[in-house]
Parts: structure tokens; sequence; C-alpha cells
């Protein structure tokens, strides 16, 4: 019954923070795709276990395991306020300098790098963890130079954003030798100052700063120039240098418009190198045909759009940018893993994110997923007139940059 008084209608800033229901569509997507790995992996193991000359069982066993690890680093982090992660940023710098050392001291040389260290039976893999690391910190690092007011600033912002760039140039590119993981990360580094709201300018003058380390990097190494070679002329050489590259596009082309299907897989028994982690993709379109990548790549731009749509819904500045450099690392990964494999860009030697073999990918891909499956938990809902206006949110550089809307509870229902 109207009792005659004015109900007072919640301020925006009342509502930040709030804990609703989270966005279980992220977890049932990237079930989905966990799921297609394990089982692709499951049955090409016998191939490709043979060709490795271990045990038929070797790599779903290896696989189980490795999902179960992530499913506990999932419950873990997305159970962890997110704003305690600004406390270890620091911490997880260091253990990531820590792993970087640790490989050049004691790490074991596969495919002419060093990249793993060998751990309990399980090898693990530093860049994982750099990735991981500067996520948080970057996140952390950017929130903060924004609400000092200092984006702009050369000594408190650009200097340690050059400083962390070389550094992983250094570490990832040379001395890790991974040009694939320095791509995937300085694309997270790119697409956070941009959605933070660094000025163009100086963007492009940093782009242009990596683009000619990057180029010296491929063309002063020899087997990076065979690589490149070997992409831009991939029929030159099928028995040496394009021998990855023409067996990856004789799977594609054998699966045909349904594939060949589970189990009938002929690359895998040991002609399509590292056929269930960097290859995955060439296999599942054997095995799955046209179709089925076309699905499986739509179930990764559905889980792309969720995250998105976090971004735009972010409860403040240090939230966004966390989802921002997730979204920037699984699509980069993804998009380099594909491109690969159909001869749209060289080889790099990268996982395709929960789908590909491998343990401490999907133990830190997981972990990234359960922060942002704890941040959806915040996310706000009102109208894009309320933010232009500054109330309650922080998103004035989201807004610049053309990032849509973000939602306040007291404006509207969840749609």
């Amino acid at each position: 019954m109207f009792d005659g008084r004015v109900r007072r209608r919640p301020t925006t800033s009342e509502h930040v923070g709030r804990k609703h229901r989270p966005d279980y569509w992220l977890v049932v997507l990237a079930a989905i795709l966990l799921v297609i790995g394990l089982v692709v992996v499951y049955a090409i193991s016998p191939g490709a276990s043979q060709s490795k000359g271990v045990s038929e069982g070797y790599y779903v066993s290896k696989q189980m395991i490795a999902i179960a690890l992530g499913l506990v680093a999932f419950i873990a982090l997305s159970q962890i306020p997110y704003k305690l992660w600004r406390k270890a940023s620091y911490l997880l710098i260091f253990l990531a300098v820590i792993a970087a050392l640790a490989v050049q001291l004691f790490g074991s040389r596969v495919n002419g790098a060093y990249r793993w260290i060998q751990v309990g039976g399980m090898s693990f893999q530093a860049a994982e963890l750099i990735k991981f690391a500067l996520l948080v910190w970057l996140a952390n690092f950017l929130a903060d130079r924004k609400s000092a007011g200092q984006l702009n600033d050369q000594q408190r912002t650009l200097k340690p954003l050059m400083i962390a760039l070389g550094a992983i140039l250094v570490v990832v590119a040379m001395l890790q030798s991974d040009l694939g993981s320095t791509g995937v990360m300085i694309a997270m580094m790119a697409a956070m100052v941009y959605m933070i709201g660094l000025p163009l300018k100086r963007i492009m003058m940093i782009g242009g700063i990596v683009l000619v380390a990057l180029v010296l990097a491929t063309t002063m190494v020899g087997y990076r120039r065979n690589r490149l070679a070997t992409f831009l002329h991939p029929a030159s050489d099928c028995q040496n240098t394009g021998y990855q590259s023409c067996q990856a596009l004789i799977a594609v082309g054998s699966g045909g418009m349904f594939g060949l299907g589970l189990g009938r897989s002929v690359q895998a028994h040991g002609y399509v190198p590292e056929a269930a982690n960097d290859s995955i993709f060439a296999i599942l379109a054997e095995i799955f045909g046209f179709v089925g990548v076309t699905i499986i790549i739509g179930v990764y731009v559905a889980f792309f759009s969720r995250l998105a749509r976090i971004i735009e819904r972010a409860p403040d500045d240090f939230a966004r940018l966390l989802v921002t450099g997730v979204l920037a690392w699984f699509s980069v990964q993804a998009f380099i893993n594909i491109g690969a494999m159909i001869g749209l860009l060289p080889l790099k030697g990268i996982t395709l994110p929960f789908v590909s073999y491998g343990g401490t990918s999907l133990l830190f891909v997981t972990g990234a997923l359960g922060i942002v499956f704890q941040i959806s938990r915040y996310t706000t809902y009102g109208s894009i007139d309320t933010l232009r206006s500054g109330e309650g949110n922080e998103d004035t550089g989201a807004l610049r940059r053309g990032i849509g809307r973000a939602y306040h509870a007291h404006l509207g229902r969840r749609p």
C-alpha cells in the first residue's frame, strides 16, 4: 500500500561492487573447448604416442591431469576478490623473474630453445607465468597511473612501460626464443594501454619501436629467416624447413567439408609435428572438416564476446584492464595458432587456448579465466548517459575509445 513517503532511488555508487550472479556462459563455453580438446587428444593419442615412443595413453592421461589442475586453479582464483591481485602484482613479477632465470640455468633444451623446466615429471613453461604476471602488474600499474592523472607522464608511466617492453623482448624473444609468446604479450600491453586511454601518438611511437625490434629479431637469426621464407613459399622445401607447414596444410585439406571422423586421423601418426599441442588445429580440421572447425571457431567468438561484454560492464579500471588483457591474451594466441596452421602466419609454436595438450598453458589459462569469472560477479548496469555524466564510474577513457555501454543496476534489468 502506498504510504505517502517518497522512496529515494539508489545511487550508482551504492550498486557498484554489489555481488550478483556471475557469467556462467564463460564456464560453459570454456568447458566445451576443454571437452573438444580432450576428446581429440584421446582420439589421436595412440598415433601421437607411437611416433614419440611413449605409452599409448601418455597424452590423454597427461591432459586429464592438466585439466584437473586447471579446474582447481579456476575454482581457487574465482573465489579470490579480484582487488587483492593489486597487492600481489609485484610478487608475481618477482616470481616471473625467478622462473625466467631458472629456465636459463636449469631448463631443458627443446626444439633448440630453453623454455621449459622439468618439475616432478611435468614440464613448466616460464612464458605462461610471465604472461600472467604481466597481466596483473600492468592492470595495477595503469589503473594507478590513471587515478593519479599521470598517464602521459614520461617518467612515471612511459619509462616503466618501455622497460617492461624491453624486458619482454630480451627475455622471451631473445633468451627463450619464443616470438609467439612475445607477440601475445605485446598484444596484451597494446590492448591495455589503448583501453585505459594512453594517447595514440604514444602508442604509435612504442609500436614503431616494437616493429623495428621484431624485424631485427627475425632477420638476424638464421632459423627465423628460414621460417619466414617457408611462410612466403611453403611448398618450396616440404622435406626440410617447410615440412611442418606442408603437413599441416595436408591435414587441413584432407578434412574436406565434414572431416574424416574421430579415430581416423592420418597426420597424427607422426606426420604433423606436435600434433597434440601446437598443431592441434590442423588435426581438428582433418577430423571435423570445414564445418566442424567453423563451429569451433564460433565457440571461440562467442567466448570472446562474453569477455568483451564484461569489459563494457567492469566495475572499475583495474577490473576492466584485467579482462582486456585476458581477451587480448586468448584471442591473439588463438589467432596465431590457427593462422599458422592454415598458412596465414609463420609457424610460432604456440598452443590453442583450452584445446591444445599442455599443462602449463592450460593451468594459467584456466586461472586467468577464474579471475574474469570473479570479476563478472561485480559488473555494473546503467545507461551510457550516466557514464558520460561521470556518475560513479571511472569509464571516461573507455568511452573515448568507443568501448560502448556500461550498465548500472538501478537503471534497468539485465537484458
